[in-house]
């Protein structure tokens, strides 16, 4: 007999940045419970699925009473009963209960957070690991940890105009191999920032934040850390850039002012022949939302100019929504895109929106949020996914550091059945 909703509970926790977020917690009729606990985002795009936050003086409105109360009485409600394997089923009848396109009724921190529970519940009422639950028993490829090592833009309070400056590790053999490499790069910046008088604190996603002259004084930094640790750039280690352009772009359009780094304003056109310079000096292998989320016709030509070389992937522009993923696809806005679950707001319409990029041919870049905490679902979930690559954070911060430890232990449990690549 398959095993139903014996009951859902949720309560209010802190993040990373000490915000409040939803912990909800499940129990099974055969006795299984897991509990699940939902991240949150502060670069966001417009369309993303809504966060129902209280509005009112505790937490400077950010409390999430009224979600834990949606989960504690609306939804649990509804779902009490439904059998937990049934995962389509139990996301679908929360978006139909809710009734609003981006799930601002019950919130969609309510919803994922039931619905990432009722996953873990049900894997282990299976007595499977959820990477296997979620993606069968192919699901052995260990990601490519692309591990954020210099934060600007909305995570840091510097003078750098880009979001986030990530280590790649291809070149290793292993996940194991290659988390070493970006922790021993990460250290190795460490060490050369304090030689130069340079801020060795971090920002949100453990990337250090020190004030460089430009954007491209930050990754010749980064090479030279490359350099220092003994790999060599481009080959054991290549960088990946998140620009986060709705940030450098006040009206969401084809405008842009880099002037913190000097560059001053520029137009996506004027922006996409400088990205050749940096293409052509500096090992990039990704590009993040390199222009902002109105700028669809720029985000097309940055793409046809630069798709033959490094991925292009959009983030504010898709939202992990499908709605938004398929005019990409029909535009060639991008050749990849970034998977977060509270973009959207439920395991289901996460797959949905990983299987139309492996349909259309593009890739897709799994991603945690700003705002973390210490559930490492994503880790098993971009196993399940098998996409190649993953960005959980930089080497410190604990909330960072469980999911690149949650990899290892699933590499581990493979023994010699797991792969390692990053295409």
């Amino acid at each position: 007999m398959k095993a139903t909703i014996k009951n859902i509970s949720a309560l209010e926790i802190l993040d990373s940045r000490g915000n409040p977020t939803i912990r909800v917690y499940v129990e099974l009729s055969d006795g299984t419970k897991s509990v699940a606990s939902v991240p949150s985002g502060a670069s966001t795009g417009q369309n993303e699925a809504v966060e129902l936050r209280d509005g009112e003086e505790r937490y400077g409105g950010t409390g999430v009473q009224k979600a834990v109360d949606n989960v504690n009485t609306v939804i649990a409600n509804t779902l009490i009963g439904k059998i937990a394997s049934e995962q389509k089923n139990i996301d679908y009848t929360m978006i139909e209960l809710d009734g609003t396109e981006n799930k601002s009724k019950l919130g969609a921190n309510a919803i994922l957070g039931v619905s990432m529970a009722v996953a873990k519940a049900a894997a282990k009422s299976a007595k499977l690991p959820l990477y296997e639950y979620l993606g069968g028993t192919n699901a052995v490829r260990i990601p490519v940890p692309c591990m954020n090592i210099l934060n600007g833009g909305e995570h840091a309070d510097n003078s750098v105009d880009f979001q986030e400056f990530m280590l790649v590790p291809h070149g290793a053999p292993s996940f194991k191999e290659g988390l070493r490499y970006v922790a021993e790069t990460f250290h190795t910046l460490k060490k050369i920032l304090k030689s130069r008088g340079l801020a060795t604190s971090v920002g949100d996603e453990g990337g250090f934040a020190p004030n460089c002259k430009s954007n491209e004084a930050a990754i010749e930094l980064i090479v030279e850390a490359i350099k220092t640790a003994n790999f060599t750039p481009g080959k054991d280690l290549s960088i990946a850039i998140d620009s986060a352009a709705n940030s450098i772009s006040k009206n969401l359009d084809n405008n842009y002012d880099l002037s913190w780094s000097g560059k001053g304003k520029m137009t996506s056109d004027e922006l996409i022949d400088l990205t050749e310079t940096w293409l052509e000096k500096y090992p990039i292998i990704l590009w993040e939302d390199p222009l902002s989320e109105g700028d669809w016709e720029g985000f097309a030509k940055f793409t046809k100019r630069y798709g033959d070389k490094i991925e292009v992937v959009g983030d504010d522009i898709f939202v992990t929504n499908t709605k938004y993923l398929k005019k990409g696809i029909e535009q060639k806005t991008a050749n990849s895109a970034l998977i977060k679950l509270n973009q959207i707001g439920t395991v289901t319409e996460t797959i949905e929106a990983v299987r139309m990029c492996r349909e259309a041919g593009w890739r897709y870049f799994l991603s945690h949020r700003s705002g973390e905490t210490t559930d490492t679902f994503l880790a098993d979930f971009a196993v399940a996914m098998d996409g190649g690559h993953l960005k959980t954070g930089s080497a410190c911060r604990g909330e960072r550091i469980a999911k690149y430890n949650r990899l290892l232990e699933i590499e581990h449990e493979l023994k010699g059945k797991s792969e390692y690549r990053w295409k």
